[in-house]
């Protein structure tokens, strides 16, 4: 009965603690709508993670261009920006823009927001 409780307990303890490191992030993913209302308003950095090539073939209004897959010229272009300025990332799917806002959010950015589903979730117009 006792190792019963003190499993349970460990149990309730490990799911409070993955909550409470949740609720923490800087991250926050936002549906497609939610994205493109809030990333439109000023001061707000409103960036693609994709290719030059995925770029070109269509973006966001407003969006500059910033290659994920480039890691030395994605650092470079971060170290300029102020680490307290909401940034806004997308990439085709959600994939990449996920992985960048984990990677801005280790080295001290404190508002990101990521496009669950990419551009693809994007409703065209």
């Amino acid at each position: 009965m006792i190792r019963l409780f003190a499993l349970i307990s460990c149990s309730l303890f490990g799911i409070w603690c993955q909550q409470a490191q949740a609720q923490d992030s800087a991250i926050s993913r936002l549906d497609s709508l939610t994205f493109l209302e809030q990333s439109a308003q000023k001061n707000v950095l409103l960036i693609d993670v994709r290719t030059k090539t995925e770029f070109k073939q269509g973006h966001l209004k407003g969006a500059k261009q910033v290659d994920f897959l480039k890691p030395e010229a994605f650092e470079a272009y971060f170290k300029k920006i102020d680490t307290l300025k909401p940034v806004y990332l997308y990439c085709r799917s959600g994939n990449r823009s996920l992985k960048a806002a984990k990677y801005l959010e280790s080295v001290g950015f404190k508002e990101i927001y990521d496009l669950k589903g990419g551009y693809l979730a994007v409703p065209k117009q």
